[in-house]
């Protein structure tokens, strides 16, 4: 019974072909409405969290604030302290920052001097193109060498070759350093900017360059397996014990990440139930449409309720016929949602993350539509007399 209530239900939809299309209409939008939405905000949400990730969601970085009473307490010493009293931590980087003018020949330029030690390119997984790092040895003589960041590279040496050559850094007076190595691009994270930054040797800033009372900033890379939120909340908690809760920032991109992808969630959803809203339109058209085939089989419900057809056997043909109009409208919703969300993730250059969970969140609350909608039509049409409707005009 249910295979002819469907067989009958597709004769009808071939036959009236621009009542079936106008009635499937509404469906198909909603659903590739919410097809669209969901997908592009999981897309979105991956698209921003693997760029974070890329940034290291395993580092945490810590700002101490140079005007707090307690910021005397930062010192290089403290990262070793802070390792010894929060668990999960496997390296401690103190970086002093400050900005400078920077000139070879004729070409000039402004960047970051960091003040960095000399494991700083290992911990951040920040590769060289020509050269290397300066090593431990140039940190402890406090050699004036510097590693170039790429924009700035390129700036100053135009034509490459800049390993070996000798620039000038401006602060109080200009002083000559030279160049070990350049590094490759590399977006912009922990409050640094990578490419437009130059790096020296920890005690080389301390000691030749800019002598600062305090640690500028520590990262901290957090041990493989821990959780990086949790580790970041053990340090809250442990410098608000110690140097109180003004006395510095902190900032994981683990943090961002999660911020990110509850933000880009939450306004999916958000939008996607609007998007229903269409489906509910959608189902309003459908009866409608099923109320006009009521009316217009008034004679076929006659014959079939005089051959002996029960009013369940009528209602569930009517029913059948409202569901299998809204799930071909949510199947081919499901398609154009899809082709839409391709079109835009490959606009903007996101990944696109097809989220199966919308396609059955669409197909489900489609059929509901369909029962919803189709139940009266149906009604309608089982309690129809045989004599009136075999009488009907």
């Amino acid at each position: 019974m249910l295979w002819e209530n469907i067989t009958l239900a597709v004769k009808d939809m071939i036959t009236s072909k621009m009542r079936t299309l106008l009635s499937l209409l509404g469906i198909v939008i909603g659903v590739a409405s919410v097809i669209a939405i969901l997908t592009l905000g999981q897309s979105a949400t991956k698209s921003i969290t693997q760029s974070i990730v890329e940034g290291g969601l395993e580092m945490v970085t810590i700002f101490p604030d140079r005007d707090d009473e307690n910021a005397g307490e930062f010192t290089e010493e403290f990262g070793e302290t802070l390792m010894e009293e929060v668990d999960n931590i496997s390296t401690v980087l103190p970086v002093n920052t400050s900005s400078a003018n920077l000139r070879v020949g004729q070409e000039t330029t402004t960047g970051t001097v960091s003040g960095v030690v000399s494991t700083y390119a290992d911990v951040l997984d920040y590769e060289s193109e020509e050269g290397e790092f300066f090593s431990l040895s140039d940190n402890l003589s406090a050699r004036q060498v510097v590693v170039l960041g790429y924009d700035v590279a390129e700036e100053l040496f135009p034509d490459g070759n800049a390993v070996g050559q000798y620039i000038s850094i401006f602060r109080n007076q200009a002083k000559s350093y030279q160049v070990v190595a350049v590094m490759e691009e590399k977006d912009s994270s922990f409050n640094i900017t990578y490419d437009s930054s130059v790096f020296i040797p920890y005690n080389t800033f301390v000691q030749r360059f800019n002598k600062p009372d305090n640690v500028g900033s520590y990262v901290v890379r957090v041990a493989d397996g821990a959780d990086a939120l949790e580790v970041s909340d053990d340090i809250s908690a442990y410098l608000d014990s110690t140097v109180g809760s003004d006395a510095y920032n902190i900032f994981s991109p683990a943090t961002l990440a999660e911020m990110a992808e509850s933000i880009t969630s939450t306004l999916s959803s958000f939008l996607a139930a609007i998007a229903a809203i269409s489906l509910l339109v959608g189902g309003i058209g459908i009866m409608n449409i099923m109320l006009v085939s009521v009316a217009e089989r008034t004679k076929e419900i006659g014959i079939r309720k005089a051959l002996g057809a029960s009013p369940v056997v009528i209602m569930g043909q009517f029913i059948t016929e409202a569901i299998v109009l809204t799930m071909t409208g949510g199947l081919l919703g499901i398609a154009v949602g899809t082709l839409v969300s391709y079109i835009v993730a490959s606009a903007v250059e996101w990944q696109l993350y097809i989220s199966y969970g919308a396609f059955l969140f669409a197909a489900g609350f489609s059929t509901l539509v369909g029962v919803f909608f189709g139940w009266y039509p149906a009604f309608k049409a089982s309690k129809l007399d045989p004599i009136e409707a075999l009488n009907y005009e």
